[in-house]
């Protein structure tokens, strides 16, 4: 049976972000930051760690495995999202990428190429010299949520 990387951090969640929110932030903060997000429909706050790549004022988190995750979907609509990021609280704005759009290929595109084998967790082989193929993006968009997160704001 294999192992599922995201089964295994769910259950290091609390963990995970009790060091991100600690003094020894630095071993993980460089790709991890943490989230907090308030329910759609409950109302309550939820502080999860999540991936992310920045670019320039922005991060992006890219969801595996998104049809078996829920906190992606308060920003269907921008909405705010409390962020810990490298030892500093944001207030910020975080928004849904529509998968069809040129914008969700771009970020990918983006985030695999600064980390290649991050396309396993999402089950593709990403090459540099091709990119992104039009099989791959199509797969992604069935299986994947991008999140926006803006720290300007």
């Amino acid at each position: 049976m294999a192992v599922s990387i995201d089964r295994i951090f769910t259950r290091l969640n609390p963990l995970i972000v009790g060091i991100l929110r600690s003094p020894l932030h630095g071993l993980l903060s460089r790709g991890l930051a943490v989230m907090t997000v308030t329910g759609r429909k409950s109302g309550r706050r939820y502080s999860i760690p999540v991936g992310y790549q920045r670019e320039d004022s922005h991060l992006v988190v890219m969801v595996s495995h998104a049809h078996t995750k829920q906190w992606w979907r308060n920003f269907r609509e921008p909405g705010a999202v409390g962020v810990r990021l490298r030892g500093h609280d944001f207030e910020a704005s975080a928004r849904l990428l529509d998968p069809t759009s040129s914008e969700f290929a771009s970020r990918v595109e983006a985030t695999f190429r600064r980390v290649p084998m991050m396309g396993a967790q999402f089950g593709i082989r990403f090459d540099r010299k091709t990119g992104l193929r039009e099989e791959q993006l199509e797969k992604l968009r069935q299986t994947c949520a991008v999140v926006e997160i803006d720290l300007a704001t």
